[in-house]
């Protein structure tokens, strides 16, 4: 179960979110709105607004900032001109990156994508181009000093598909999406509580970066994440330990 190190890439995301707290509070709210106008506005009937909702606590977000956004989606009012779209492209040294939106302007938010991926030497690439090199799980992630039989025990009675140990200490359960929350619930009901855990878009492979190409992957992951319709950002490349 020993694999890739991946917990670099964690820590770097963490940090980024933790930076800019209210810029991924209007992101969240966005999620939040959507979720609840397409699956009602019961946490409990709607997995995939549970799951944001418990993306929404991780990132500390106030409890009635969550209710409102709840409230107006399940109501009909807001997000209602807000549709979903992917967009698909390459990075620095060839690593693939898909960039989740909620956008109420398809025009704009394009512009924004592709503007980010030329100005950092990368390319927008078509429908498909790189969504094929992604799985979409769930991941519970726990940093270096826990007990990996103490998770395994948990996690794989729980439904969870696979355990992995990178070599930092890092472990990450991977579950399927419908499994997600679940096990999580399991392992924190068991004391063990993840430092991250999200249903998320998961490379097949990871891509080996340099210190030069690293930096530029990372500032135009921070281009992409900055734009205010993007929700996600997902990549193969993984960061040296020291950047």
């Amino acid at each position: 179960m020993a694999g890739h190190s991946k917990w670099s890439n964690i820590k770097h995301r963490k940090a980024g979110q933790d930076a800019k707290r209210a810029k991924i509070f209007t992101k969240i709210i966005r999620e939040l709105t959507v979720a609840a106008r397409d699956g009602g506005g019961n946490v409990e009937d709607n997995p995939g607004l549970r799951t944001i909702v418990d993306k929404a606590k991780s990132a500390q977000m106030p409890k009635d900032t969550m209710e409102r956004a709840i409230a107006r989606g399940a109501g009909g009012e807001d997000g209602a001109e807000l549709i979903a779209i992917t967009y698909e492209g390459y990075g620095p040294g060839g690593v693939a990156i898909l960039v989740q939106t909620m956008t109420d302007n398809r025009n704009r938010t394009v512009g924004q994508v592709r503007h980010a991926f030329t100005r950092s030497g990368g390319n927008l690439g078509t429908d498909g181009s790189v969504a094929y090199l992604f799985d979409k799980r769930g991941q519970i992630n726990f940093a270096p000093g826990f007990d990996e039989d103490d998770i395994a025990e948990i996690a794989i009675n729980a439904g969870a598909e696979d355990i992995d140990r990178d070599e930092e200490g890092a472990i990450e359960v991977i579950t399927g999406p419908e499994d997600f929350l679940s096990v999580k619930e399991a392992l924190v009901e068991g004391g063990l509580e993840p430092a991250a855990a999200e249903v998320s878009m998961v490379p097949q492979n990871y891509s080996d970066l340099d210190q030069d190409t690293a930096e530029k992957v990372l500032r135009l992951l921070d281009q992409l994440e900055d734009i205010d319709d993007v929700t996600n950002v997902y990549t193969n490349a993984s960061f040296p330990r020291d950047i």
